[in-house]
């Protein structure tokens, strides 16, 4: 029920009312830049081989963020703290390496659809979606440090936030 309720909750931080949005509409603003691309030629593309390579990486990234998505009932489109729903701290399944692995598959996703779309211009917006997770990844996780009982602790097992090894 949490994950139909879209932008419903009181609690959702504010931040996230813009940020949530964004995210959850890139692949439309990466589909209209490319769409724009080849309706007009900006570009010459990358070809098939690159677009199979992408294909690959976009399916690759879905599965990942499904299987945390899958691992994670607390998993949820805005960012809030469920003390309705009794949220608990997840570390099994992807969440054992990474704090955010729902992000990492999305970033998968969106850096490989321009490539798949056969546009350069797409590249763009994928970047900007790409900066914009960030920033939600960093403020989420600061949220739940702050408000998640038990959170502190699994921050300190589990180091990194999306790339383990470096963040």
């Amino acid at each position: 029920m949490e994950r139909a309720r879209f932008g419903q909750q009181k609690d959702i931080k504010p931040w996230d009312k813009i940020l949530s949005p964004l995210m959850a509409f890139g692949s439309l603003l990466i589909s209209l830049v490319a769409g724009l691309d080849i309706r007009f030629g900006w570009s010459p593309g990358f070809g098939l081989p690159v677009q199979l390579i992408a294909l690959f990486i976009i399916l690759a990234g879905t599965a990942f963020g499904t299987w945390a998505l899958l691992e994670n009932r607390f998993f949820s489109a805005m960012v809030r703290i469920q003390t309705d729903r009794g949220q608990q701290v997840v570390s099994t399944g992807p969440y054992r390496w990474m704090r955010h692995p729902g992000y990492v598959g999305t970033f998968f996703f969106f850096m490989a659809m321009p490539f798949f779309l056969n546009s350069v211009w797409a590249l763009l917006p994928a970047a900007l979606l790409l900066i914009a997770g960030i920033i939600r990844t960093s403020l989420e996780d600061r949220t739940l440090q702050d408000e998640l009982e038990g959170y502190r602790e699994y921050a300190q097992r589990v180091r990194y936030r999306l790339v383990p090894g470096i963040w």
